[in-house]
């Protein structure tokens, strides 16, 4: 992604840049913010485009935000970002927030995207989605180890006014936090293999909706499509549960997941394998 002062700054003239748009070296996302050599980006590009077109000192917030800092998946099309002026802006497809006391704590550089910091943009998601969305964008904080309390604590006591902050402060103080991280010894294990392998790290111990039922999955990595189970014997070494894995397992697969099972030994015992697994997986997908 190239901003048209960026380009003009390495020398490019006007006609030089109208050249490029015609010849296709250049696509054109916003006015002014071009793609370089092909228009059909990931997300993380659209992200870019909407913080050149919104001018430097503009942060990916809000929900956008949280997708980049792997809190939340998210499917909006609309783009949050946060500027640091009062003054008006509109950009199609762009949901601008505005706020005039973004501290220097509060800004963060994921993969080159400026964005809002995590403490700070679990407090912007506080104040504009349900309750159970927030305290599942804590919990993944939490898993990935990036929730750093004393942030949050001195964030909320700054922005003492700001909506959200109750909500974020009753979320964090009534033991939700951590609901949704790993709750087994073998949930624990799996996730340091994770680490350890440098695997994309999972949402842990999701709901999801399939053909008229709910289901909690020990982990899903949503983009890739892929549901990992572990299973211990002594909650899954019944006839029932043998029964009841099947079926989770046949409506996971209807769904569109597809579905891998662990158990106690490959986890403990068979970490190569496990390792060997999911890199195929995740790679193949």
């Amino acid at each position: 992604m190239v901003g048209f002062g960026q380009l003009r700054s390495l020398g490019i003239s006007a006609a030089g840049v109208r050249h490029r748009v015609a010849v296709g070296r250049l696509h054109t996302l916003h006015r002014g913010v071009y793609a370089l050599g092909r228009p059909d980006l990931p997300v993380e590009g659209h992200w870019m485009a909407a913080i050149l077109v919104c001018r430097w000192g503009t942060l990916l917030s809000h929900i956008s935000a949280a997708a980049l800092h792997r809190l939340l998946s998210s499917t909006q099309t609309t783009i949050d970002v946060t500027i640091q002026r009062r003054a008006g802006l509109s950009r199609p497809g762009i949901r601008i927030h505005r706020s005039t006391c973004l501290s220097p704590v509060d800004h963060a550089l994921v993969d080159g995207i400026p964005c809002t910091s995590v403490s700070r943009t679990l407090l912007d998601l506080a104040g504009v989605v349900h309750r159970r969305v927030l305290e599942r964008a804590c919990d993944q904080a939490e898993v990935l180890r990036v929730l750093d309390m004393n942030a949050v604590r001195e964030l909320l006591a700054r922005r003492a006014g700001q909506p959200g902050v109750r909500r974020l402060r009753r979320v964090l103080e009534t033991g939700h936090v951590g609901e949704d991280i790993p709750r087994t010894v073998l949930e624990e294990r799996f996730i340091r293999l994770c680490r350890a392998g440098e695997l994309p790290i999972p949402e842990v111990n999701v709901w999801l909706a399939l053909a008229g039922e709910e289901m909690q999955v020990d982990f899903l990595w949503r983009m890739h499509g892929v549901v990992v189970e572990v299973d211990g014997f002594a909650t899954h070494g019944t006839r029932g549960a043998f029964q009841r894995d099947r079926r989770r397992d046949q409506l996971l697969s209807l769904a569109g997941w597809q579905v891998i099972r662990f158990t106690w030994d490959d986890v403990s015992n068979e970490q190569g394998h496990v390792m060997e697994v999911m890199h195929a997986t995740l790679t193949s997908v």
